[in-house]
């Protein structure tokens, strides 16, 4: 909803309600082996889970139009609150291999609920400095306030026994921030200059142990730096149709509470994930070359880049201890299971080309290929073991787009796309991440006066392969896995466009560029 007070200002008001529920089967075939790789027992676990959930979102929006063309400032609150429940349970059998009971069943329930509320403010100021140049600066906060109670409990012959792996915790992130960048031109030479500052914050509480964590950037004026983000963008036109571009920018990743929460995740008894309460921010140093060649029927654009990672966030993995095995025993956690957790790396490098071509052949039909090459070094360290790796790795993307324009109406304006992906294995601290690929398919067809109104029709993940996984290749184990997210899928969308209504305040809050017939809505 629009409310214009006069033709300056406009206050617009939004809300999104969202209810749901659902519900997941998981089947889990184990075979355990022995050294002689012989089949020893088996297992077999179920996981049945059902949850509801509500979600509501506000948000209020005040934009006032200076009489100087270009000059603006806009407000924006936007409040969310959120809760859900849920219910798991997991049941456990074992067997020998001619199928009598190897062990007693375990059977665990599993019963949840959360909360949680968000705030976001932000303030934008835009200033026009004559042709070239432009004052933009402002101010942003957000608070999020997390709560969550977890009750394990093992059902042994109706009785019930609350597992360690319960967990009650709350947290408060808030996010400071102050931005300025100031655009102009010298010469044949533009360039844009910008610094950030920020100042966040993360407490983490588990309420039943009263234990603490989080971070605190920057914790002193010794740390001052780390609030402090600059990026510099230069660009220049060699001629009409070429730009070359060189930027600098400094980031910062704050590691998100389920990296952090020591809480022990089992829904894979022989693959336990726990958060690491030590982990603090990693920062990101990038230097990028940037190559813009326009012609006739289609775009090049090159980059050479640099990013320099300090306390890289990633994961590490080891068996867990015989305290660990005995603490979780009643959850039917295997005595050899690895234990997922994240550290801060030392440092990441990562040294690469990235290469883009956008080629039009007539009308109706497009390409658009993409190559990124990289080498990446890691440097880690975990006690005294060193996890430092490095290697080479690439990955690659094709899009294709055609139209068909025909006398008959069947075959008129049906448009076809495919989208392929590859990634190459990767290196991670401790072997490396495993190779994914994938091709998605649509057609779509227009229709009506005006193209009012279309079908499309996707397919994702045509061959079934998009799944990821990794080796571990270490002095206490070797592992080799994948999981999948989702399996192939098709839907059937249908659109029609109908009156003179101004979407621009939806598509401003999905930041969707482009049309995309695989998202197509």
């Amino acid at each position: 909803m629009d409310y214009f007070l006069d033709n300056r200002n406009t206050l617009t008001f939004s809300h999104n309600f969202t209810d749901g529920r659902f519900s997941t089967d998981e089947k889990q075939d184990q075979v355990y082996l022995t050294a002689a790789k012989l089949t020893d027992h088996l297992g077999y676990r179920t996981s049945d889970n059902n949850a509801d959930f509500q979600r509501n979102q506000s948000q209020f929006l005040f934009k006032h139009k200076f009489a100087k063309p270009g000059k603006e400032l806009n407000a924006d609150v936007n409040y969310a609150w959120s809760k859900n429940n849920d219910f798991t349970r997991i049941l456990n059998t074992y067997q020998n291999p001619d199928g009598s009971p190897f062990a007693p069943d375990n059977l665990v329930h599993n019963i949840g609920n959360s909360k949680n509320d968000q705030v976001t403010i932000q303030v934008d100021y835009t200033d026009p400095r004559g042709e070239n140049a432009k004052l933009e600066t402002g101010l942003r906060t957000y608070i999020n306030n997390y709560s969550s109670v977890f009750d394990a409990l093992s059902i042994n012959n109706g009785n019930s026994i609350k597992l360690p792996l319960s967990n009650n915790y709350k947290y408060q992130e808030m996010i400071n921030a102050a931005y300025i960048t100031y655009t102009d031109k010298i010469g044949s030479i533009g360039y844009q200059l910008g610094l950030r500052a920020e100042y966040s914050k993360f407490d983490g509480n588990l309420v039943d142990s009263a234990f603490k964590f989080g971070y605190q950037y920057p914790k002193d004026f010794g740390n001052l730096f780390n609030a402090l983000f600059p990026s510099i963008f230069l660009n220049k036109k060699l001629s009409d149709d070429d730009e070359l571009q060189l930027n600098y920018t400094r980031r910062i990743r704050r590691p998100n509470f389920w990296q952090m929460n020591p809480f022990v995740d089992i829904n894979d008894p022989l693959n336990l994930r726990q958060g690491n309460p030590s982990l603090t921010p990693e920062f990101t140093n990038s230097f990028e070359l940037n190559y813009n060649k326009t012609y006739t029927g289609g775009n090049f654009l090159g980059v050479l880049y640099y990013r320099l990672s300090t306390d890289e966030i990633t994961q590490y993995s080891d068996t867990i201890t015989t305290a660990q095995f005995e603490q979780l025993n009643n959850a039917a956690v295997d005595p050899n299971a690895i234990l997922n957790t994240f550290i801060n790396a030392s440092s990441e490098h990562n040294w690469g080309a990235e290469f883009t071509l956008q080629q039009k052949f007539g009308s109706n039909f497009d390409i658009t290929p993409t190559v990124n090459m990289q080498y990446t070094k890691v440097n880690a360290k975990v006690d005294e073991t060193d996890l430092s790796n490095e290697g080479f790795n690439w990955e690659a993307k094709l899009t294709t787009n055609y139209k068909i324009s025909s006398p008959s109406p069947v075959w008129n304006k049906l448009g076809f796309q495919v989208v392929g992906e590859y990634e190459s294995p990767e290196v991670i601290p401790q072997g490396k991440r495993k190779e994914r690929y994938s091709i998605d398919v649509a057609l779509r067809k227009d229709f009506l006066k005006d193209n009012k109104a279309s079908v499309t029709v996707a397919v994702n993940d045509v061959l079934n392969s998009h799944r990821f996984g990794a080796i571990y290749d270490t002095e206490n184990f070797y592992q080799d896995f994948f999981r999948r997210r989702n399996v192939r899928s098709a839907r059937i969308t249908f659109t029609w466009k109908f009156g003179k209504s101004d979407f621009n305040l939806f598509k401003k809050e999905r930041g969707n560029g482009g049309e995309d017939m695989m998202r197509d809505s």
